[in-house]
Parts: C-alpha cells; structure tokens; sequence
C-alpha cells in the first residue's frame, strides 16, 4: 500500500507502508466493514437457531469486533465451520487463539469448539465494545471492573481534584471526568442489592478523597456529605440514564424493544426470577403502563426526577 502525505505547499512523494494497520485513506474501514458484511452474509446463510420476535439472530457485529450467538453447540460449530471455508475464499483467517467461547447459562458448563481441529478456549468473561460480559448473565463483575478504572483516574489526576480550587469546581471535574468512567454503560445494568452498595461505596470514597479524609478519621458518611454540600446522587444518575435509554427504546419498534419485551424464542427454566433492567425504573403498575408513560418525552423525563418502589411487570400476555 502506498500513501502520499498532504503538505501545506503539495504532496510528498509516494511511500510505501510496511507496517501497522492499512487504514491511510478515510474510506479503509467503510470498505472493510462492507467487505466483512458481504463475507458473514453469505457464510451464514440459512445458520443459526436464536430467534428474538421470529428473526434469526446470527451475529452481533462492530466494525471488526464479530460475535457469533447461537443456542446448541453443534450449531455454532457448523456455523464457525462455514464462516471460516467462505472466508478463506475472500482471503482472511480466523485466528484460534484470538477466539474465545462463552456459554450464558445459569449453570455454565464447558464447551467444545474447535477451529481447524484446535479447541477455541472457554472463557468466563470477556470485555466487548468495553464492558465486561460474564457467563452468568450478571453485571457485578462490570461494575467492579468499572470502579477500579474509575478510582485510576482519580488517582492520576488527585493533585487536581484535592487542590484549593472552588469545591463546586472540584465535584464538577470529579462528575464529569470520575463519573463518567465509572457509569460508562450503565444504562443497561442490572443493579442487585450488592451492586448499589459498592457503588454508593464509590461516590463516598470519591468525596472522602477528595476532602482528604482518612478512614482512620472515623468521620460518619453524613458528615462528608455535609461538608461537600451533596446528597447521595449516582444510583439517581444511573436511574436517570437508564430511563432516557429506555424510554428511546420504547418509542420505537426495533430488536432491543422485542428482547426488553423477553420476545426470545426457547424453554425458559421455572426458577426464581431475576431482575431486569426495568425493575430498577419503579413504576408498580406493570410495563404496559411504562411502555405508555413513555410515548410522552416530557412526562417521562418528569416522573423519574422522583424516587419510586420497584417495578413489578405483571402484564405480559
């Protein structure tokens, strides 16, 4: 591949590029994409045996980022098999070692994949488009995950945040910069009792940090809260960023709505129920009367700026 580079009087000369990824001209990955997507089309044509709403659901594509989804394993074999003999016809390999199984389950059990007769490794988690995804359906290892980068990047910036700049400056920086790492996907989290105390935990450690108060100084958590003029705010963040995801969704008729709506196709297991993403959201009345609450952006924004008990969805049909 040979690139020229623009100068503000003309162009340089051609120079060959040898290493790193061939991305030198803007229209690079709007080709690969096209390129991978006329690829996984055609070898997984008539594959696969998850269905949301009727539809098949093969894959879960970004850019180059290609996860398979299938619901037996003989399935996902077959359909690896296809998609690395179609792909070899358009000159690419799927790299074993770069390629990771996971099986969602309540009981997560093993499983065997193979790529040109070497087994793909079975993982319990694995981070995609940055959030971390576990075989058992939950968000704690996330959250943790989340908190840990997020107490970094304080602690990269602490001069900044325990200097004498104006407090409302400071909480501004730590919201906007601390925060914002911390709630990075919490839209679609599930949020157990566990989850909210470690992240109720987080915004005071937050403050405490940043009023450089020890733990060793036993001052009570109202006390910090007091002297940084604040209330306990983040499950309210997440609540609010939760319900404006929700409700764009329920105004619309996609995929995520069918599957918001458990549209999936297959025997579900009588066990205790879990939570979901809209229990967290507290209207008592059922999903119909949320799905209706949504259709008005302005009383939907309005209801969630105050606090309610938790959802109960009663009204499938």
């Amino acid at each position: 591949m040979f690139v020229r580079v623009r100068l503000d009087r003309g162009e340089t000369g051609s120079m060959q590029i040898g290493r790193g990824v061939q991305q030198g001209c803007s229209l690079s990955p709007i080709l690969f994409n096209l390129y991978t997507e006329c690829l996984t089309k055609e070898a997984l044509d008539g594959l696969g045996d998850f269905k949301v709403g009727g539809q098949i659901i093969q894959t879960v594509k970004y850019a180059d980022d290609l996860v398979l989804m299938a619901k037996e394993e003989t399935v996902l074999q077959g359909m690896i098999d296809r998609l690395i003999e179609i792909g070899r016809c358009y000159g690419m390999e799927m790299n074993v070692e770069k390629t990771k199984v996971m099986k969602i389950s309540r009981q997560p059990t093993p499983v065997t994949i193979k790529i040109d007769q070497k087994q793909v490794e079975n993982v319990k988690c694995f981070k995609y488009l940055g959030s971390l995804l576990t075989d058992d359906g939950r968000c704690t290892c996330e959250i943790k995950s989340r908190i840990a980068m997020a107490k970094a990047a304080f602690s990269k910036k602490k001069n900044l945040f325990t200097s004498k700049l104006d407090l409302n400056l400071r909480k501004k920086l730590v919201k906007c910069y601390i925060w914002s790492i911390a709630l990075y996907g919490a839209e679609t989290w599930t949020l157990r009792a566990v989850d909210q105390k470690h992240l109720e935990s987080f915004e005071m450690w937050c403050w405490r940090r940043m009023e450089k108060i020890s733990w060793t100084d036993y001052v009570r958590n109202e006390e910090v809260l007091i002297r940084v003029s604040e209330q306990r705010n983040i499950l309210h963040e997440i609540r609010k960023r939760k319900a404006n995801l929700i409700g764009h969704i329920l105004r619309g008729n996609c995929l995520l709505k069918e599957v918001i709506e458990g549209k999936i196709e297959g025997r579900i297991e009588v066990t205790g129920r879990r939570k979901n993403m809209l229990d967290y959201l507290g209207d008592r009345r059922g999903y119909f009367h949320l799905k209706e609450k949504a259709l008005d952006r302005i009383k939907w924004r309005n209801c969630f700026e105050r606090d309610c008990g938790p959802v109960v969805l009663t009204d499938y049909g």
